[in-house]
């Protein structure tokens, strides 16, 4: 047996430990060599000294309420002085407690994550990390997140250099306003509105935790799909927060209390409303300045909109559309399903339901059709808190509904009474005389709950979605701005925008701007024009060319005025062949109505096509004195450093830069916004007329609201087009009804009955904010009373006399007196007369 030899043993540790040595320094030398080779090739620091990140681009409203925002990333930059203390010392707690201690590497962190990790790995948890905040600015900014050696590795000779180029609070800068949180936000400004609707300094404890908590992982850390470990992981946090002594055992445990709440942005209905207002501007931005610095480049864009009146708006084109649709009859049902016990999953799972409902509207099935009423069968909204906050901690419980909460209610006969079979050419069916003549058991209908105005509710009513369609634009004729724009009934039925982009023909409004070219012309407000047959050259495509009133009746010689204020055809196209097209052609370019007016006499009566845009802003001209302004959905754009880079209004002058009023000061000269395009008299004549339109004629629905106003109508041949311009002294509003495919609207369904009350009912709140005032007279206008239906001279105070607007020098003079019988006016607050007293008369023109 051989002895133990301790010679033997001693030379085996000399020689193993000498190869460990050399072992070792081969591989420290390997590894220094790994090491230099990947930091020959890192990437430069210098562009975090550059950093500018793309940046949210955010729309608001004229009124300062945030509308929408356009971004791939979206992030809002602020500056670490600008980040509360508790929000920082959160992510501190949770992130990287020894910040502001280290050098870039957390050693004690790396030891205590390896020891860690290896039980992780024997339980399957998931493993730990020991990056610091340094290491992460290093990989966002700079690397990739693959999970390779290589990769920590870089990012560890980054993170030193970092630390040696930048100062700690420029890091944590970086760091937090990079971030990513879930919810497409970037950087904890972004996340603080889009998961609380805030700014960081109205952030709580228990909010800025829970933004420290959910960075760690926002897919894991979801507040709607993982509440209860969204909630542990908050909690966990304010531990931490109160390890480091950033918060009292006390604060921590309040905070943790809170219930927490996130919200869902850009819902509701103001938001629903400003759609097609938000689309267009989105187009117009993005022609303008291109897609990277609008959905990069951080742009901060104030626009027109007034957020009251656009939903005046939407809810008054719904409500005409939907009043014109339940008079041409029921199209049939959504669609049918089974009725037995699981009707509810059934309606819950049905997929036809057309978007963007009104509100109020709800899916229901048809369980039993009666002798006077039906029943239905529909599934309770969720309680609607107004702010649409989502509760997380009974998050649970919802999760836990087994299903939908189902409820039964009624619909009586005579809420189908209007349900009569639509069919073709505008025919309807018979009358509904029992309630099985609509609908039958199993028929999925939209309907919407009946209630007083005590909140008391008594039934159903049938409801469907109008296959009508029509637009709304409202905007200031004095600056061009765009106070409300409704492109349509839905814009996620149809994004397509029938304010700015549907061409159709505007019929007889387009007639104000023929008068306006016969006044500038020779002829006078009381000139008299022939209403009779008219027959003219059709030209090749028609032999004869014969225009018909309305009435289809002809009433001899009439005024000029009452030629508009009735929409008389007949009369317009006498007096376009007697004054010649080529004038009339003139004014539709010169007021922007036409690109190109060929000059054949059916132009004058609306022939020719055209954008609601247009037209609204060539009756802006008119109520402006004339001057035409360019309209426009923009006031300011500033870039990402708040410099302006585009302003509507350009009339700035020092002559505004003045701290304080002292006596003698002079009020600066603020020069006219437009183009003059007409006299500011002729434009005041037109108006002054269009006034009497809604006193005697086509414009009457505008007059139970009891101001002064003016308007006018237009339908098209076949009543395919109904068009309604109304307007105050401060508002034009128009309105355009009709199928996108170009289709009889139905017998009788002309302007004045179908969009004038969309313009009525917007303007009924639209000027709840504008005072009550006259049209403003221009310098120079006279003042003359004239008998309303013969135009001859008369005397204020006799039946059926008006006040009418002249040219200087043009007033009409009864015999023997001495011509004075007009008062000329040169201020602006003279009110236009008193139009009551003409008596009403019989339409004669399509209106």
């Amino acid at each position: 047996m051989k002895i133990f030899s301790w010679r033997n043993f001693f030379r085996l540790v000399i020689w193993g430990g000498g190869t460990a040595i050399v072992l070792g320094l081969i591989a420290t030398v390997a590894a220094a060599i790994y090491v230099a080779r990947l930091s020959q090739d890192l990437p430069s620091i210098e562009q975090l000294a550059e950093y500018e990140p793309p940046i949210t681009s955010r729309v608001h409203a004229g009124d300062g309420r945030l509308i929408a925002e356009f971004a791939r990333e979206r992030r809002v930059f602020v500056p670490i002085d600008r980040i509360p203390p508790n929000l920082t010392n959160a992510f501190l707690a949770a992130e990287d407690a020894n910040f502001y201690e280290h050098g870039g590497l957390d050693f004690v962190g790396i030891i205590r994550a390896t020891l860690n990790n290896i039980g992780n790995v024997l339980r399957d948890d998931r493993l730990e990390g020991a990056s610091t905040i340094t290491q992460q600015v290093a990989k966002n900014f700079l690397l990739s997140s693959e999970q390779r050696m290589e990769r920590k590795i870089r990012e560890m000779l980054l993170a030193r250099r970092i630390e040696r180029a930048f100062e700690k609070d420029e890091i944590l800068e970086l760091y937090l306003n990079e971030i990513y949180f879930g919810r497409r936000s970037y950087g904890v400004a972004a996340a603080a509105m889009n998961y609380f609707g805030k700014s960081l300094d109205e952030l709580t404890l228990s909010e800025s935790a829970f933004l420290a908590a959910v960075v760690n992982g926002p897919a894991r850390f979801h507040p709607i799909r993982h509440p209860e470990r969204t909630l542990d992981r908050r909690n966990w946090v304010l531990s931490r927060m109160v390890a480091e002594g950033f918060i009292t055992q006390e604060e921590a445990e309040a905070a943790a209390a809170e219930p927490l709440r996130v919200i869902e942005r850009f819902r509701g209905e103001e938001y629903l409303a400003a759609e097609y207002f938000v689309e267009e501007a989105r187009r117009q931005l993005f022609d303008t300045y291109g897609e990277e610095q609008l959905y990069n480049g951080g742009l901060s864009i104030r626009t027109t909109l007034d957020t009251r009146l656009q939903l005046a708006a939407r809810d008054a084109l719904r409500g005409g559309l939907e009043a014109y649709d339940r008079r041409h009859g029921y199209r049939g049902a959504l669609g049918e399903i089974e009725t037995g016990e699981g009707w509810a999953d059934n309606l819950a799972a049905f997929e036809e339901v057309p978007p963007d409902l009104d509100e109020g509207w709800l899916t229901a099935v048809v369980l039993a059709v009666n002798e006077n009423n039906v029943r239905i069968g529909y599934l309770e909204p969720a309680e609607d808190t107004g702010d649409d906050i989502i509760d997380v901690e009974n998050q649970d419980e919802a999760e836990e509904d087994t299903g939908p909460v189902a409820a039964e209610g009624t619909i009586a006969l005579s809420e189908l009474e209007w349900a009569r079979q639509a069919l073709e050419d505008g025919l309807m069916g018979p009358t509904i005389r029992r309630p099985s003549d609509v609908l039958s058991v199993g028929d999925v209908i939209l309907v919407e709950e009946i209630c007083n105005e005590e909140g008391e509710c008594q039934g159903f009513a049938m409801r469907q979605v109008p296959a009508v369609n029509g637009a709304l634009l409202a905007l200031d004729p004095h600056t061009g701005r765009v106070l409300a724009m409704a492109g349509g009934y839905s814009f996620q039925q149809s994004q397509f925008n029938r304010a700015t982009q549907a061409r159709r023909q505007p019929g007889s409004s387009f007639k104000p701007f023929v008068y306006a070219a016969a006044l500038d012309n020779g002829y006078t407000p009381v000139s008299m024009i022939l209403d009779a047959p008219f027959v003219a050259s059709g030209g090749p495509d028609l032999r004869f060319y014969r225009p018909q009133n309305y009435s289809e009746r002809f009433y001899g010689m009439s005024t000029l005025r009452l030629g508009l204020e009735l929409s008389r055809n007949v009369m317009t196209v006498r007096l376009a062949q007697e004054m010649g097209m080529e004038p009339i052609s003139e004014y539709g370019e010169r007021f922007g109505i036409y690109d190109d007016l060929e000059p054949v006499l059916a132009m004058s009566l609306g022939a020719g096509e055209t954008t609601l845009w247009r037209l609204v802003t060539a009756y802006g001209a008119l109520v402006n004195g004339g001057a035409r302004i360019e309209p426009t959905i923009l006031d300011r754009v500033q870039d990402r450093n708040g410099e302006t880079i585009y302003v509507h209004d350009p009339r700035a002058s020092d002559d505004f830069d003045i701290e304080e009023w002292t006596p003698g000061l002079t009020e600066p000269e603020v020069p006219e916004l437009g183009e003059e395009v007409i006299s500011p008299v002729t434009a005041y004549q037109i108006v002054h007329i269009l006034e009497g339109a809604v006193q005697r004629g086509t414009g009457r629905a505008l007059r139970s609201l009891g101001r002064p106003l003016a308007g006018k109508s237009g339908t098209t041949n076949d009543f395919r087009d109904a068009w309604f311009v109304g307007f105050g002294p401060d508002i034009v509003v128009g309105a355009y009804v009709g199928f996108d495919t170009p289709y009889q609207m139905g017998s009788g369904e002309a302007g004045g009955v179908l969009a004038a009350p969309i313009v009525r009912d917007f303007l009924e709140v639209a000027l709840q904010n504008y005072p009550v005032a006259p049209f403003r007279v221009p310098e120079g206008v006279s003042l003359v009373p004239i008998d309303a239906r013969t135009g001859e001279p008369s005397v204020l105070g006799r039946p059926g006399t008006i006040l009418e607007a002249f040219q200087p020098g043009t007033e009409p003079s009864r015999s023997g007196d001495s011509g004075e019988t007009g008062l000329t006016f040169t201020g602006s607050s003279v009110s236009g007369g008193d139009d009551d007293g003409a008596d009403d008369e019989d339409l004669g023109g399509i209106y």
